[in-house]
């Protein structure tokens, strides 16, 4: 996984497609630009161990919509109740560089955070990925079928990731921090959100049924 992200992030196309995503390149930004940002973020004082509906409509901005009936479960019922206790044992203020594997393996409070949104209630693991991701975006990635593709779906997104953010010093890490700032995309913005949408600007014109070559074989 290591090399597949840093071949990408030293594509020469990396600066100007984080730029476009961004709206820093004289165009209108993609919505997912707000993801992190909106109503002040998801993680912010006050929120972050609650689903809001400004939650709800952030994951939106990434083009995935929570089901109603769980929407207003996570917002008044008893899976916003579970989701509260999950995330109060989540750490808010770490990013996946800094943290253990413990924190992100089976049986973390994350995982199963994740589980509870995927298969408990069937709501997918894009968009429980999504989710969690506007909750802890220095912790936790955003994942979906496109960077799955590009990477050619690793077994364990989450430890992989982890693994190859800390290897070498923590090269990668550094290697996100430096693009974000020729980029000159804003600091808020988390070194996971940078990996996500270099890999995504990459390959989402191009994942289409029947047509994509995907599976880690893409060159840049």
């Amino acid at each position: 996984m290591r090399d597949i992200v840093r071949s990408h992030l030293g594509s020469e196309d990396a600066v100007g497609n984080l730029r476009e995503y961004f709206g820093l390149a004289g165009g209108a930004a993609y919505t997912g630009a707000r993801f992190e940002h909106l109503g002040g973020g998801g993680d912010r004082v006050g929120v972050a161990d609650v689903v809001t509906a400004e939650d709800l409509v952030a994951v939106q901005m990434l083009s995935v919509t929570v089901p109603e009936r769980v929407s207003l479960d996570l917002l008044e019922g008893d899976l916003g109740q579970q989701m509260s206790k999950l995330l109060r044992e989540i750490p808010c203020e770490l990013d996946m560089v800094d943290a253990e594997a413990e924190e992100l393996e089976s049986g973390s409070a994350a995982e199963w955070a994740w589980d509870l949104l995927d298969a408990q209630y069937g709501v997918g693991w894009v968009k429980a990925g999504k989710l969690l991701a506007r909750k802890r975006p220095r912790l936790l990635p955003v994942y979906d079928r496109v960077v799955r593709c590009v990477l050619g779906s690793p077994s364990s997104f989450w430890l992989d990731l982890h693994r190859a953010l800390r290897a070498d010093g923590r090269a990668l890490h550094h290697e996100l921090l430096d693009l974000r700032e020729r980029a000159g995309v804003p600091k808020t913005v988390s070194a996971l959100r940078v990996c996500d949408v270099v890999l995504w600007m990459a390959h989402h014109e191009d994942h289409r049924p029947l047509r994509c070559p995907g599976h880690g074989t893409l060159s840049v």
